[in-house]
């Protein structure tokens, strides 16, 4: 079969000369005949499949990388491959979407007509379990702050309470610095832990919302978890755990069922320890008079059936109640970790 020329090759590829000199220099798509004579690259029409791929991988915007993955795999692989950078684009872009919300409001000034004083009500409750002989846990909350922390490695108490002690001393969050304070915030936790768990590598989760009054701003890492049962009843996780198998059932390698029975469920990816590089997600929530927070430790929501985390979500209707009943359930399961929450409801300010 007669081969084609760059530029005959660029117009049956919809790809430019110049993007077929790069890719050629990255083993993208390397000719299959360099002229000796004229350094003329010359390409087998059988590389068109590739090459297109390789444009439609670049308008998803998928870094170049990644897209030498994609093509050296078969097409099932393939489909997967883009499955997953797709589904990681589109948590990304969510994520973004309601910083922009947020911002928007802000430098808009835009402020409800009448807004309404909101007040939450809550109650925390930490124990050692049946089986661990120590706590590591930490969970706290007050009319600021709500936190639930998981410590791990030797120092791994101290850990997870130098974190929420770093959040204590931010008592007033003006709802338009509250990105600025959210980052303080997490750079002050992350420096709280590495001191105290940066020579034995030992670290801890973090999930603990800050409040405004009308706003939450969250910071997660790890996978201790929060959890939202709306005014209407809806109920929802609002964190993603940062684990081996939360990545793969992302990925589409794992389904959620069997995430739960994997031996590697607990394994973390990214937690605040004494590397001090990796990051909490950062959220912002604008809460509702008839909200309900669960922030919990993975003692609570890798035992507790999810039904019956639900239902006491759902039914129990005093926070000290709703605690004393979830953590009394992750006892009757076996209580093999530290088990940690916090359940805190939101109200019209009387």
């Amino acid at each position: 079969m007669e081969l084609l020329t760059i530029g005959a090759f660029a117009k049956a590829s919809r790809l430019s000369p110049k993007a077929l000199r790069l890719y050629d220099e990255l083993g993208l798509v390397v000719p299959a005949k360099v002229d000796p004579a004229t350094g003329y690259r010359l390409y087998d029409p059988k590389q068109l499949e590739r090459a297109r791929l390789v444009a439609w991988l670049r308008r998803l915007g998928m870094p170049l990388t990644r897209i030498r993955a994609v093509c050296d795999q078969p097409p099932a692989g393939a489909a997967q491959e883009v499955r997953a950078f797709w589904a990681r684009v589109e948590a990304e872009t969510a994520e973004r979407r309601e910083l922009a919300g947020f911002l928007i409001d802000h430098l808009s000034r835009r402020e409800p007509i009448m807004p309404q004083k909101l007040e939450i009500r809550y109650a925390t409750r930490s124990e050692n379990g049946l089986v661990r002989e120590s706590n590591q846990d930490a969970a706290y909350a007050d009319s600021h702050l709500l936190a639930v922390a998981d410590g791990y490695g030797p120092s791994g108490a101290s850990a997870s309470a130098a974190a929420i002690e770093a959040l204590k001393g931010i008592e007033s969050l003006p709802a338009g610095d509250l990105l600025n304070v959210l980052d303080e915030a997490v750079d002050q936790a992350g420096r709280a832990v590495t001191g105290v768990g940066g020579a034995d590598e030992s670290g801890t989760t973090l999930t603990a919302m800050l409040w405004t009054g009308s706003r939450l701003g969250l910071v997660h890492i790890g996978d201790s978890r929060a959890y939202l049962r709306t005014a209407s009843g809806d109920i929802f996780q609002v964190t993603t755990d940062h684990t081996l198998v939360q990545s793969m059932v992302d990925d589409g390698r794992l389904t959620p069922e069997e995430a739960i029975v994997h031996p590697q469920r607990a394994l973390l990816l990214r937690a605040l320890w004494g590397n001090g590089e990796d990051r909490p997600d950062v959220r912002l929530h604008d809460a509702e008079a008839g909200d309900r927070y669960l922030l919990c430790s993975d003692g609570l929501s890798a035992v507790v059936p999810p039904e019956d985390l639900r239902r006491v979500i759902l039914t129990v209707g005093e926070p000290e109640d709703a605690v004393r009943e979830l953590v009394d359930l992750a006892i009757a399961q076996g209580g093999p970790d530290n088990v940690s929450c916090v359940v805190a409801d939101v109200s019209a300010a009387g």
